[in-house]
């Protein structure tokens, strides 16, 4: 199955930024408990949906937050 990539490189900044701030939270202590295991569970997949530039939740509901390519018109 090729996964379609549907994430631009602004969302994919964002995301990275969301789970860094996450990671440093939980590493001073601002965040603990099941609090802290929600957001370090989001915050991985976060990633993970970076490393591979694919979205479920973008392709379940049929958007794409990357430029559309004007060769294919």
């Amino acid at each position: 199955m090729k996964l379609i990539k549907n994430m631009s490189s602004v969302d994919k900044a964002i995301r990275v930024l969301i789970a860094l701030t996450v990671f440093v939270l939980y590493a001073t202590g601002t965040i603990s408990g099941t609090l802290a295991i929600v957001l370090i569970a989001v915050a991985v997949i976060f990633l993970l949906t970076v490393s591979l530039n694919f979205c479920p939740i973008y392709f379940a509901l049929g958007i794409s937050s990357r430029k559309k390519d004007k060769s294919t018109n």
